[in-house]
């Protein structure tokens, strides 16, 4: 799995592509809370667009993200999730928790 980062305006935007599964999930759940440390954004949203696959560690992986922003005084929020991954999304729930835009429910 792959993780880019953009900053702008208090706003840390976090691209996940490839596959986000259990090994893969506890990588990315250090990376983000080290650019969350790093850059102490307002607001931080997770980019899904680029995963082709999110097993339920995905669903930890928000939580954690929404979590830490929230003890911060910030917002999270999942931005343009895949098919696959909106599945698990729908599934969880967590949708009413977090701000999930950008999805082709179909």
């Amino acid at each position: 799995m792959l993780i880019s980062t953009d900053y702008s305006s208090g706003r840390l935007t976090i691209r996940l592509s490839g596959e986000l599964d259990h090994h893969g999930s506890r990588e990315a759940m250090q990376k983000i809370d080290v650019l969350i440390d790093e850059y102490l954004p307002r607001d931080t949203a997770i980019d899904m667009s680029g995963l082709s696959f999110m097993d339920s560690s995905g669903i930890a992986l928000i939580l954690r993200t929404e979590r830490r922003m929230r003890e911060m005084g910030g917002r999270a929020a999942v931005l343009n999730p895949g098919k696959q991954p909106l599945r698990v999304i729908d599934a969880s729930g967590i949708d009413r928790l977090i701000q999930v835009k950008g999805a082709q429910r179909q």
